[in-house]
C-alpha cells in the first residue's frame, strides 16, 4: 500500500496538469479564435493523440526491456518533456506558439501516461488491484481538486505561475517514483524477452475482454456526455444560473472522490464484475430520474448517489480489463482501455449534443441512460468474473 500511496503521485501530478490546462488554455485560446466550436476542438486534441499514441504505448512497454525496467523509460522521457513544455504554454506569443506548446504537450504527456497507469498492476498482485486503483484515484481526484482551487488562486499572481508549478510537481514525481517504485525483475530483465512469446493485440481481444471494451465505450459515452454538456442542461433546462449548474456538477465529483477507496475495498471482497453491475443499474436509475427532476437540492442529492455508482463502475472497470490477460499484456490492456475510453470522450458530446438539438435538452440523460443499458447487456453476456489462470499470480509477488 506504501507503494501504491507513492505510485500515486504519478496519476496527482497528471491529473493536476490537466485540470489546469482545462481550466486555463481555453482562456489563452480565446485570445485569437471567435469562435468556440474552434477551441472546443482544440481541447480535445488529447483524445485524438490518447487513441492513437497511448494504445500503442502501451504495448511498445510491455515488449520493452532495459535494466530501469520496461515502464520507467517511458517516464524518464515524458515527464521531464511534459514539464517543459506545460511551463512553456503561459509563454506564448502567437496563436502558432500557443498551438506548437499544446501539441508537444499532449505529444508528452502520450508518451508516459499508459506506462505510468501500467505500474500499478506491475506492482500490485490481483486481488489488491482494486483497492490500488481506489488509492490512485483518489490522489488523481486530489490533484484535481487542489488544481481548481489552489491554481486559481495563483493564476491570479499571473498566468504562467499554475503552469511552473505543475511542471515542478511532474519532476519531482518523476524522481520519487524513480527511487522508490521497482518493477518486478522477471518482468524487465533484457533477456527475459525470449523466454516469452511477444504480447500481439489480437490474441488479447479474446471475447470476455471485447464485451468489457464494449461496455466500457458505452458507459464513458454516457459519463462524458453528461459531464461535457450538463450545464447547457441545468441553465437551458432547468433555468439554472451558470454558476449553479456548473457547481452542481461538483457534487458528483466529491461523491467519487469520497468513495473511491471505499469501492475498491468492495470489489476486493465481492468481485469486480458484481460492483460494477452495481454501479452501472444505480448510475441508470439516478440518470433516469433526473430526467424527471426540476429542483435544484433533489438534482444534487442525486448527483451525490450518481457519483458514487459511478465510483464502483470507475474504479473496478480498468483492473479487470487488466485481470482477463497475461501478465506481460498489462501495458497493451492498458492502451486498449484508454482506446474506448477516448474514442468515447470524442464522440459522446458532439453526438448528445446533437440529438438534444433535434429533440430537446431532456435527451441529455434519456441518451445517457440508454448508453447504461447497453453497457448492462454487454456485461450481462460476460459469464463471470473472468480471471486468467496466470493472470491471478501477480508479477508483484517475486518482489
Amino acid at each position: 500500500m506504501k507503494r501504491t500511496w507513492l505510485l500515486g503521485l504519478g496519476f496527482f501530478s497528471i491529473s493536476l496538469t490537466w485540470a489546469l490546462y482545462n481550466a486555463f488554455v481555453p482562456l489563452f485560446l480565446d485570445d485569437y479564435l471567435t469562435k468556440v466550436s474552434m477551441i472546443g476542438f482544440m481541447m480535445t486534441l488529447d483524445n485524438y493523440l490518447a487513441l492513437f499514441i497511448q494504445p500503442w504505448i502501451g504495448h511498445r512497454s510491455d515488449r520493452t526491456r532495459t535494466r530501469y525496467g520496461r515502464r520507467m523509460p517511458y517516464l524518464l522521457i515524458g515527464m521531464p518533456l511534459g514539464a517543459v513544455f506545460v511551463t512553456l504554454i503561459p509563454w506564448y506569443t502567437s496563436l502558432f506558439t500557443l498551438v506548437l506548446f499544446m501539441v508537444l504537450m499532449n505529444l508528452s504527456m502520450s508518451l508516459f501516461r499508459s506506462p505510468t497507469v501500467a505500474l500499478m498492476p506491475d506492482i500490485t498482485p490481483e486481488r489488491q488491484r482494486t483497492k490500488a486503483n481506489g488509492i490512485i484515484n483518489l490522489m488523481g481526484g486530489l490533484g484535481s481538486v487542489l488544481a481548481f482551487g489552489v491554481g486559481s488562486e495563483l493564476y491570479g499572481i499571473g498566468s504562467y505561475v499554475p503552469f511552473v508549478g505543475a511542471g515542478a510537481v511532474m519532476l519531482l514525481s518523476m524522481f520519487v517514483l524513480k527511487l522508490v517504485i521497482q518493477e518486478p525483475e522477471a518482468l524487465q530483465q533484457p533477456g527475459n524477452a525470449e523466454k516469452k512469446p511477444a504480447v500481439r493485440v489480437k490474441e488479447q481481444l479474446n471475447r470476455t475482454t471485447i464485451l468489457i471494451l464494449l461496455a466500457i465505450f458505452f458507459w464513458f459515452v454516457a459519463y462524458q456526455g453528461v459531464e461535457a454538456l450538463f450545464t447547457l442542461y441545468g441553465t437551458k433546462h432547468l433555468g439554472m444560473s451558470d454558476k449553479a449548474a456548473s457547481s452542481s456538477l461538483t457534487f458528483f465529483s466529491l461523491a467519487f472522490l469520497a468513495f473511491a477507496l471505499p469501492s475498491g475495498w468492495l470489489g476486493a471482497k465481492y468481485g469486480k464484475k458484481r460492483m460494477i453491475l452495481a454501479g452501472v443499474i444505480g448510475l441508470l436509475l439516478v440518470f433516469g430520474a433526473i430526467i424527471f427532476v426540476q429542483s435544484a437540492l433533489v438534482l444534487r442529492i442525486l448527483l451525490i448517489v450518481g457519483g458514487i455508482f459511478w465510483a464502483c463502475i470507475n474504479i473496478n472497470s480498468y483492473p479487470w480489463v487488466v485481470s482477463t490477460g497475461r501478465e506481460e499484456s498489462i501495458g497493451t490492456r492498458t492502451g486498449l482501455y484508454y482506446l474506448v475510453s477516448s474514442l468515447a470522450a470524442i464522440i459522446s458530446p458532439p453526438l448528445l449534443g446533437l440529438l438534444m438539438d433535434l429533440l430537446g435538452y431532456q435527451m441529455l440523460f434519456i441518451a445517457a441512460s440508454s448508453g447504461l443499458v447497453l453497457a448492462f447487456i454487454c456485461l450481462l453476456a460476460v459469464r463471470e468474473d473472468y480471471v486468467q489462470p496466470h493472470a491471478a499470480k501477480s508479477s508483484a509477488s517475486s518482489l
